[in-house]
């Protein structure tokens, strides 16, 4: 744990480099990308998904690089740590074909603007937690679970819908156990 903790920048930088190399492969190659969106049609990894917002307020709090950038890296690369399901839902399929297909279209200001929302509010949710600020951190929660929903319902439409039992569910899952998760962290350090 010392050695960790001693190595902390250095070691989240690789995973953050990890994570740049797996945004980049998803990005510039189409079979690797239409490979790992195969297996992203398993709903398991849409349900877990929102749970790595867990581990990452517990990095955050506990001040940890090391941990927020594998925490990172863990949760883009889990959209292909299951098997394609042996049947997939119409809706799944449409909702993630539009994704495909909204990565590989044009990028305009708009949608530089709209993917840049993602590490702000990863990063405003991770300065929440820095900072030990419970009512801050769920309400960038809320607001990141708001907007996925809202997004995916307006640009996607009737296929949209397919991600929201996933997000509500965890939603109130990560609410809750960062919710508690917190109070126990604050009895247990007190001074902080």
């Amino acid at each position: 744990m010392n050695t960790i903790k001693k190595y902390d920048k250095q070691i989240a930088i690789v995973f953050f480099l990890l994570t740049v190399g797996f945004i980049t492969l998803a990005m510039t190659n189409k079979t690797f990308l239409n490979w790992a969106y195969e297996r992203h049609q398993n709903q398991i990894s849409w349900f877990i998904r929102p749970i790595f917002l867990i581990p990452f307020c517990f990095f955050a709090y506990k001040r940890s690089w090391t941990g927020i950038a594998v925490t990172i890296f863990c949760l883009l690369t889990s959209m292909f740590w299951f098997n394609k399901p042996e049947t997939t839902s119409e809706e799944v399929k449409a909702f993630l074909q539009f994704e495909i297909d909204w990565l590989g279209g044009e990028w305009n200001i708009q949608k530089w603007l709209l993917t840049l929302t993602i590490p702000i509010s990863f990063f405003a949710l991770g300065l929440a937690f820095w900072k030990r600020s419970l009512f801050m951190g769920l309400g960038v929660v809320v607001l990141m679970a708001t907007g996925k929903i809202i997004w995916s319902i307006q640009s996607a439409g009737e296929a949209g819908k397919s991600i929201l039992v996933p997000a509500v569910v965890g939603l109130l899952v990560c609410t809750g156990l960062i919710y508690f998760g917190f109070k126990r962290l604050e009895e247990n350090n007190p001074n902080r």
